[in-house]
């Protein structure tokens, strides 16, 4: 809009011209509040229709449905500020529209055309009449002038009238008159520029404030909304505007049509508080209430968002998939479908073909009274006739409305003015074009005979010349909404064209009040004003059939085809999409010209009769029958494993290879490519299953007939095998993404099985599960129970729960499965709760069981225990589908296995017939007596779906006490064939009938195809997903690991036939073994803090540091890791999955630990009083050889000090020493005596030799063996002793030693220097002995955590000592491993240690030394340096520097005050350089103990008691070693003097005792 010199100028926003020059008063400086008074209101609003009250007011267009307003600021332009008039009253400034000329005075300027119509002119007359009498300003005049803009740009006055001319100016010459003219079209750009850049910022405001990603950013994904989110719990009536996208997707998934209805908070508080002024008024007058006028509506408060613009705010911020899923929602919610949608900033259109990909319509078409044809097809390759739907200008009536009545007249199709929470600030609506389809259902009240499609374009046709093109191309029948013909209306040219073509033509007139007007042959008038709904609805069905029935053959709509127009940009050109669709339809041209029936047994072998027979041989493998039972089991082996064989030779069909290699490929486009799989698949069998179906349907009609007729004839057989051919036909079409999956799955176990690749597939067969991985991560359903062979392929199954551990990590996850008859509308209420997509359509049902991935989102994992829900879909019980008839034993396995998998199982009950609860609710209550009965305890919860009404509440408490009822009665008949004693269901199973029991409304709300999901069960939808949410709190849930474990059991045992007795016992061991290694891991916790307590109390004990110990000393030490332990067993048998289970052994174990501890202690007291008793035994002995070292010492001192000249002759220094060194070892040799070598094996004999002589030679020879072996560990242990101890050996080690000292002296060094080398050489031994001990112990963790045979339990080291005998196949060895056990087991320990310390050595053990030699030295120096503080500090002398000194190594290194006894050092007086003394020479001694690291040297340089294989020994080997009297097979039990009775899992053949 501009004003200028007296001139207002509208202009078309769209279009880019100036369409109107609107009124000017010739009083420049009237007050706009002067024409805002409620009299001014009033009077114009007397002839307006009450649609017409919508219209904003300042110069807009009135507000339909279809058009949002005409944002036109009323701001003046700041360029042109001083050409400009102040605003004039603004209810009478409008645009074109006729409801506006009504209002406008007639023209009284002598440029006024003559050739406008005379209904034109009457307009203008009557409304001039009505503003002057209402206006106070005289003087008012109008000008009309129509523009257009050039090619060239500039706007110029419309050729068609040359009497609309801009006015000349008074006087003033033509030249004047252009410049005048000139600067209008400047301010008219101007204005139109602002108005576009207003709306945009509308727009871009409106995206920023409503998703939670804005347009630009990244898009929404389906996996963003799918989670379990706070929001997914919620169903909100209204929320803030921030929410408003969270709330309507959550109710869209739930297929909940009120999605569209949510308000803002804004609007209920508005709403509120008009209520509560209301209700405050407790008194007033009758008069002033009624006749009151309304309040203005505040312009300054910001209106609603409008809930198509929430719609379209997800589909233009959502990615393709989620967009895809929300276009298939919409259509389940018989919602209109966006066809053609501008975008909101640049309004290029796009035709968004992905998003239909997935819907399929069905409806049925009446032939004849007996002839119903049923179709399915999907709505991008239907051909269907087509009726768009057009209005120009602005209209009182409802377009959208209209159509709702010629679709479904109780559901709002198309969303039309008068719905919930619409408003006039629409922003993205205008230039949609929406789609939807009537579906016929066959009956004799159908509106069209056939499927119709309607499109519907938003807003004013003549703006959208695009949409408008495409729709009339395409159309059969067009229908026009206007308010009257105009030949000098802009849309004229348009209309005459609609009406010159041949496509029928339906003009519906909103200020016309005939019936329906046949003009000429598919030309049709219809008038709307003040007319029946209803009749107008019947005679534009009436005229749309006539008109369909004439054209519809010459012009068939294709939802395709849309995308041949050149002026659209189709969502599937996107390169990724392109791509997927491109290998997508390779891989399906490889199935041209295939039978669908034969289609999986030429493409899909290996899941075919070889399967088939696997399952059944595996079955009688577990089911075994006859008397050689051992032989049938091997015969049966054989044949399964030559079956694996021929599976693995069978050649893999290019089909097979194509999708390997595509999921193999790590492109973008793999996504595209499963979802184009699956449609393409659904497109190529929905046909031929359909004409299958439809022959299935009426061979049952006559195998029925004729059993009613009683008819026995060969006719009812020939009749019978015909309906049993047909069904198998039916099972061979059905042909989906999971028979591929599952042919992938039997690909890999038979390539698992013969443990190599097939020879034609080009990726390792380990790659495999890591595909299905992958697809369950990206929410595809993953095949769990093989539908058509009844059977779980573990291995499978196993291998993909292994890669999705890899994956993810080993997440917890809550089990939720579901049962229920067929049909009975399962995987549509899951898909409804969860937004999944389970298949419930294209021709086939659920078969087997399905599982997927739920994940939970963050802000949820604080009240979760666990990160993803598993949702376990099955097939319906009771199928009459599973090899041509009902299997009773595969309802029950199936029913048990699911029971036992899921937390909590979803009982799904269609209606309330007593018989069909009866079947399903019998085979319920005994899967749950099963899960009882092995210690597991699911819940349940009991859906009636289909009830009539939900709100009665005495009749659903009737409902429920029979319910409860059954389930006695049940209970006492499964209790019987269970052997059990349970009486009533809440015996069997925690159950409380009044909250588990949920009533489900009828899914449909109406008569299907065309009835919207029903909104009462999308809210019983909501209510059963926060019951379960809130049950599966209190849940810890499953981790991935178990939930393989428990796959497997649930199935062997199901397999066994015996369920309980077999699950039971595959629990329990499974429970036990757990406990048997958590057991493993406490005793082991305490045993290797008791040895760090030892070796502190021994080195405290050599150091002289104490002299006794008591057991509560060691309590005191052990206290701390004993509380641990106890936490760690508490939390062990109270969160354990298998806690149930546990209980049982949790106070004996609690004794065992307790016992343990008291044992450790006794050992470990004795052991110290052993080492405090050899401390005393050696005391003169170390006495003796401290002396022997310290005057050795004083002796070199005292030479070099005679030899102190000769410091620079070297030889004969050494000369010197060399005679000094001989006598002085002559003389220790001579004082002291030797100790004697040993020989234990003649030791041995002698003192055995009366009992040898009647010992048979074999049993002496393993004696023999024995002994040798222990004479030579006795033998090494004795020479480490007489090194260490006898004064020959240690003072001829000590030689180079005390050759440094004594040229230290000779050099003439200080005594603080040389007393600091001879503390360094005295700690080198401490130091090696600390060093090798310390890493024993390390090397023991290590080894209880990597070597694979001694990590664990015994039972763990027993397997692997089996696999080594069998590798070895050394008979003596087995004699062994019978006849001694345990020996056999150290014997094994042993060589296991040997060879990880000799293969680990460099990268491990040698690490560890050298980490452990490290520390001390740090711990040396820092002690060093605290004593000199020391001394410094208390001015203290040598003493107290060695005294504090040695202390700090109490606990780590034998080395004491003693070992100096007999040393002068009292001169010694400079600490500070004692200090660097020692931190120059201890790194050399480090690397001397270095250099003697090596594989022979770490076991014999350890004392006996410290190696490490006798600390595993000692660890392992404290079990129970009872052998069986008849077999001799080991008890199993771990734990040494257990209560329980000995036992073995299998009894050894007999003859092997001998």
């Amino acid at each position: 809009m501009a004003v200028l010199n007296g001139y207002i100028y509208v202009s078309d926003s769209s279009q880019n011209e100036l369409k109107t020059v609107v009124h000017v008063s010739s009083q420049a400086n009237r007050s706009p509040q002067r024409d805002k008074s409620p009299q001014k209101e009033k009077s114009s609003q007397k002839d307006k229709s009450p649609q017409a009250e919508e219209s904003p007011q300042k110069y807009e267009s009135p507000q339909t449905d279809e058009s949002p307003p005409k944002d036109v600021s009323p701001q003046k332009d700041k360029s042109s500020q001083k050409d400009e008039l102040p605003q004039t009253d603004e209810s009478s400034q409008k645009d074109e529209s006729p409801q506006k000329d009504e209002s406008l005075q007639k023209d009284e300027s002598p440029q006024t055309d003559e050739s406008t119509p005379k209904d034109v002119s009457q307009q203008i007359d009557e409304s001039s009449q009505k503003d002057e009498s209402s206006s106070p300003l005289p003087g008012n005049f109008f000008i009309f002038l129509f523009f257009k803009k050039s090619s060239e740009g500039d706007l110029l006055a419309s050729d068609s009238d040359d009497s609309l001319k801009l006015p000349p100016s008074g006087g003033r010459d033509q030249e004047e008159a252009d410049e005048e003219n000139k600067k209008i079209a400047e301010a008219v750009v101007r204005t139109h520029q602002h108005i576009q850049q207003e709306k945009t910022e509308k727009i871009k405001h409106l995206f920023n404030k409503v998703p939670p990603e804005g347009i630009h950013k990244n898009k929404l994904k389906a996996s963003d909304v799918l989670q379990i989110t706070k929001y997914s719990l919620k169903s909100l009536e209204s929320c803030a505007e921030d929410e408003l996208v969270k709330n309507y997707i959550q109710k869209i998934l739930m297929m909940n049509y009120r999605a569209r209805n949510i308000k803002t908070n804004e609007t209920d508080k508005e709403h509120q508080t008009q209520q509560t002024k209301n209700d405050c008024e407790d008194e007033g007058d009758m008069y002033d209430d009624v006749y009151n006028e309304l309040p203005i509506k505040e312009t300054s408060k910001p209106d609603s968002i409008h809930p198509m613009d929430v719609q379209m705010v997800v589909f233009h911020c959502s990615d393709s998939f989620l967009k895809q899923m929300m276009v298939t929602k919409l259509s389940q919610c018989q919602f209109a479908l966006p066809l053609l949608v501008p975008h909101p900033f640049t309004q290029h259109i796009e035709f968004p073909l992905w998003t239909f990909r997935q819907i399929n319509k069905s409806w049925k078409v009446r032939k004849t009274d007996d002839d119903i044809i049923s179709k399915v097809q999907s709505v991008c390759t239907a051909e269907t006739p087509m009726v768009s739907f057009f209005r120009f200008g602005s209209v009182s009536s409802s377009k959208s409305q209209l159509m709702n009545s010629l679709i479904n007249e109780k559901h709002n199709t198309f969303f039309h003015r008068n719905c919930p929470g619409s408003s006039r600030t629409r922003l993205l609506m205008d230039g949609v074009v929406e789609i939807a389809w009537y579906c016929p259902s066959g009956k004799h009240t159908d509106t069209f005979t056939d499927c119709v499609a309607f499109c519907n374009l938003h807003g004013d046709a003549g703006d959208h010349e695009t949409q408008m093109k495409i729709l009339t191309e395409m159309s059969s029948v067009n229908v026009v909404l206007l308010t009257k013909l105009d030949k000098n209306d802009k849309n004229t040219t348009k209309i005459q064209d609609l009406y010159r073509d041949t496509k029928p033509l339906i003009f519906l007139f909103t200020e016309n009040e005939s019936a329906v007007c046949k003009m000429r042959k598919g030309k049709y008038k219809i008038g709307l004003k003040d007319r029946n709904q209803s009749d107008v609805s019947e005679e534009l069905r009436r005229a749309l059939n006539d008109c369909l029935s004439s054209s519809a053959s010459a012009f068939m709509f294709r939802l395709e085809d849309v995308s041949k127009h050149s002026d659209v940009r189709v969502d599937e050109d996107d390169e990724d999409c392109r791509r997927g669709r491109e290998a997508a339809q390779e891989m399906m041209s490889l199935l041209k010209n295939k039978p669908l029936t034969e289609i999986k047994e030429s493409f899909l072998p290996s899941q075919g009769e070889l399967w088939h027979l696997w399952c059944q041989k595996n079955k009688e493998l577990h089911r075994p029958q006859g008397e050689e039972l051992e032989q049938e089991k091997s015969k049966i082996e054989t044949e399964m494993e030559n079956i694996r064989k021929q599976q693995h030779e069978s050649n893999m069909s290019e089909f097979m290879k194509f999708f390997i290699n595509q999921m193999n490929s790590q492109d973008a486009n793999r996504m595209f490519f499963l979802k184009w799989l699956r449609i393409l698949l659904d497109e190529f069998t929905s046909a031929d299953l359909s004409a299958l179906n439809h022959k299935y349907n009426e061979k049952w009609s006559t195998v029925l007939k004729l059993k009613e007729n009683n008819d026995k004839s060969a006719q009812l057989k020939t009749e019978q095998t015909e309906l049993e051919r047909t069904s198998e036909e039916l099972q061979s079409a059905t042909f989906g993404l999971e028979h591929i999956m599952r042919e992938i799955g039997q690909i890999y176990e038979s390539c698992s099985s013969v443990k190599k690749n097939k020879t034609d597939l080009q990726f390792p067969f380990s790659s495999l599960p890591s595909v299905a991985a992958e697809m369950m991560m990206s929410g595809f359903p993953l095949e769990l129970m093989d539908g058509d062979a009844a059977h779980v392929p573990l291995i499978w199954i196993s291998a993909v729960l292994d890669k999705l551990i890899q994956k993810l990590g080993d997440q917890r996850v809550f089990v939720l499965s579901i049962l229920g008859i067929q049909s009975s509308g399962k995987s549509t209420m899951l898909n409804a709760m969860f937004g999944l997509e389970f298949a419930v359509s294209a021709g086939r049902c659920t078969r087997g069981a399905f599982m997927q991935l739920i994940r939970v989102s963050e802000d949820m994992k604080h009240q979760m225990k666990f990160d993803y829900i598993l949702v376990v879909d099955t097939e319906g019980l009771r199928s009459l589908e599973l090899a041509g008839k009902s299997t009773t034993h595969h309802d029950n396995e199936l029913a048990t296995f699911v029971v036992g998998l899921g937390h909590l199982t979803l009982i799904n009950i269609f209606g309330e017939n007593p018989s069909e609860m009866q079947e399903i609710l019998q085979i319920v209550v005994q899967a749950f007596l099963r899960m009882k009965k092995v210690k597991l305890n699911p819940s349940c919860m009991f859906i009636h779906q289909n009830v009539s009404d939900v709100t009665a509440g005495e009749k659903n408490m009737e409902g429920k006490r029979r319910l409860l009822q059954t389930l006695d009665e049940m209970t006492k008949l499964a209790a019987k064939d269970e052997v059990c004693d349970e009486e009533c269901f809440s015996d069997v199973i925690n159950f409380d009938v009044r909250h588990n029991v949920k009533y489900f409304a009828q899914l449909w709300e109406g008569s299907p195809p065309m009835a919207p999901p029903n909104p009462n069960y999308c809210e019983n939808i909501q209510e059963l997903k926060e019951t379960i949410i809130s049950q599966a709190s209190k849940s810890n849930g499953i981790i991935l690991t178990n939930l393989q474990k428990r796959i497997k059991d649930l199935w062997e045992a199901l397999l066994n036939e015996r369920f309980v007795f077999s699950f039971r016992n595959s629990l329990e061991i499974s429970a036990y073994r757990r406990l048997e290694t958590e057991y493993s891991k406490w005793s082991w916790t305490l045993r290797s803090a008791m040895l760090e307590i030892e070796n502190k109390l021994h080195n405290q004990i050599e150091n002289e540091a104490i002299n006794e110990i008591e057991e509560r000393d060691l309590q005191k030490e052990l206290k701390k890791k004993s509380e641990e332990v106890k936490q760690s067993m508490s939390e062990f048998f109270d969160k354990d999955t298998d806690a149930d289970i546990l209980i049982q052994w949790k106070t004996s174990f609690e004794i065992k630990i307790t016992e343990l501890q008291e044992n450790i202690i006794r050992k470990t007291k004795r052991k110290i009083n052993e080492i405090l008793q050899q401390r005393d035994l050696k005391r003169k002995i170390d006495a003796q050889r401290t002396h022997h070292e310290n005057t050795l010492l004083e002796k070199s001192k005292e030479l070099a000090l005679k030899h102190k000249e000769k410091t620079n002759d070297e030889e004969t220094l050494k000369r010197e020493f060399d005679v000094f060194w001989e006598e002085c070892v002559k003389k220790i040799t001579r004082d002291s005596p030797p100790i004697k070598n040993i020989n234990i094996l003649r030791d041995v004999k002698e003192l055995l030799s009366d009992i040898y002589k009647s010992v048979h030679i074999d049993q002496w020879k393993d004696n023999r063996n024995i002994f040798t072996r222990v004479n030579k560990t006795f033998t090494d242990q004795h020479r480490m002793f007489r090194e260490a101890n006898e004064p020959v050996f240690y003072v001829k080690k000590k030689r180079e030693e005390y050759y440094s000292v004594f040229q230290k002296y000779c050099q003439g060094a200080t005594s603080a220097a040389i007393f600091g080398e001879i503390i360094c050489q005295k700690l080198k031994e401490p130091i090696e002995q600390s060093v090798y001990k310390q890493t024993a112990r390390d090397l023991t963790d290590e080894m209880k955590s990597n070597c694979t045979s001694l990590k664990g339990n015994r039972s763990n080291l027993e397997k692997h000592i089996l696999k080594k005998l069998a590798e070895e196949e050394n008979f003596d060895k087995y004699i062994n491993y019978i006849k001694k056990p345990r020996d056999h087991f150290k014997s094994f320990i042993r060589d296991e240690v040997s060879q990880y310390i000799r293969d680990q050595f460099s990268e491990s053990v040698k690490h560890k030394m050298n980490q452990n030699i490290e520390l001390l030295q740090k711990k040396i120096m820092t002690a060093a340096h605290e004593s000199t503080q020391h001394v410094q500090e208390n001015r203290g002398d040598v003493d107290l520097w060695l005294k504090f000194f040695t202390q700090k190594f109490t606990k780590d290194l034998i080395f004491s005050v003693k070992d100096f006894n007999g040393m002068k050092h009292d001169d010694v007086d400079d600490f500070k350089l004692l200090e660097d003394v020692i931190r120059k020479e201890l790194p050399p001694v480090k690397s001397d103990i270095r250099r003697e690291f090596s594989r022979d040297s770490f076991d014999v340089k350890l004392d006996m008691n410290y190696r490490t294989d006798e600390i595993l020994i000692d660890k392992i080997c404290q079990c129970c070693w009872v052998q069986c009297p008849f077999c001799e097979a080991i008890c199993t039990n771990t734990i040494e003097k257990h209560d329980e009775d000995h036992s073995v899992p299998l009894q050894r053949m007999n003859g092997i005792k001998g």
